[in-house]
Formats: C-alpha cells, structure tokens, sequence
C-alpha cells in the first residue's frame, strides 16, 4: 500500500493553483497534430472537480459559437501546461451542471469578492481590537468632574 502512495507522489505536480468549482480558468493545454505539438489554451467555467490524488480531474465548459463545449482535463497529466484562475465565482452547488440548460448571459455566475484568507481581512480584525472602547469619552469626564 506504501508503494502506491509513494507512486501517487511521485506522478503528482508540486504547483497546482488552487481553483474552486464555478472559477473562470485558462488551461494551457499540449495536443499534438501529426508531427507537431502546440499548446492550446481552453478557457471557460469550471463546472465540476472529481477525484483525489493523482486521479483529481476537472471539467470545463465554455460557449462556442452559441454551443456548448466541455472538457475534462486530468489535474496532474504531464499535458496540462499551466492553470490560470482569471476569475473567481460564487457558487452554491459542487456541480454545475445547470448551466448547461442556460445561454447567454444566464450562464455568467457571481464574482466572488469577499472572504479572502489572507492577510487583508486580518487586518481588518486587528483594527477593530485595537480600538479602544470610549476614546474620546473618558478625557471629557475628568475634565468635568474637575
């Protein structure tokens, strides 16, 4: 059992950016005509990730020419280039498979701006500690009972 873990990580990338299901990604992809390679980047919405370890997979859809395009793409195969998160989106499902039945501008889904784990909402939490509760009150009161 060792061994097959030992193997899933060796296949495995080391840098895989982090990317949600309902994100807008770019992927930079290896195809092959005839004698020659070329990467072509697939650019859409992430409708469904499935799978752990080296099997994680993930499923894209995009609009072309008013029809629908998916494509899987395996996360760590040698083929896959690179990962572009260009947008974040809010989604409330793992699958997005509704989507499907949309056109349009009913296919965009909410940005997703808030909730960053970094360290700007952090600071917003140091601050509000930081503040003391009656700042301007107390110097007021010993003036007046002076």
């Amino acid at each position: 059992m060792d061994q097959i873990r030992q193997l899933e990580l060796e296949g495995m990338k080391s840098s895989v950016p982090s990317f949600n299901v309902g994100d807008t990604v770019d992927v930079h992809y290896l195809i092959r005509e005839g004698d020659k390679e070329r990467v072509q980047i697939f650019g859409g919405t992430v409708i469904r990730i499935h799978g752990t370890g080296l099997r994680r997979c993930f499923l894209v859809r995009r609009l072309v020419a008013g029809e629908g395009v998916e494509r899987t793409f395996p996360l760590h195969s040698p083929r896959v280039h690179d990962i572009q998160v260009k947008a974040r989106g809010k989604a409330r499902r793992a699958r997005l498979y509704y989507l499907r039945q949309r056109s349009g501008k009913a296919v965009r889904l909410a940005a997703n701006f808030g909730k960053s784990k970094g360290p700007s909402s952090q600071r917003g939490m140091h601050l509000a500690s930081a503040k003391p509760s009656g700042s301007g009150s107390p110097t007021q009161e010993s003036t007046a009972s002076e």
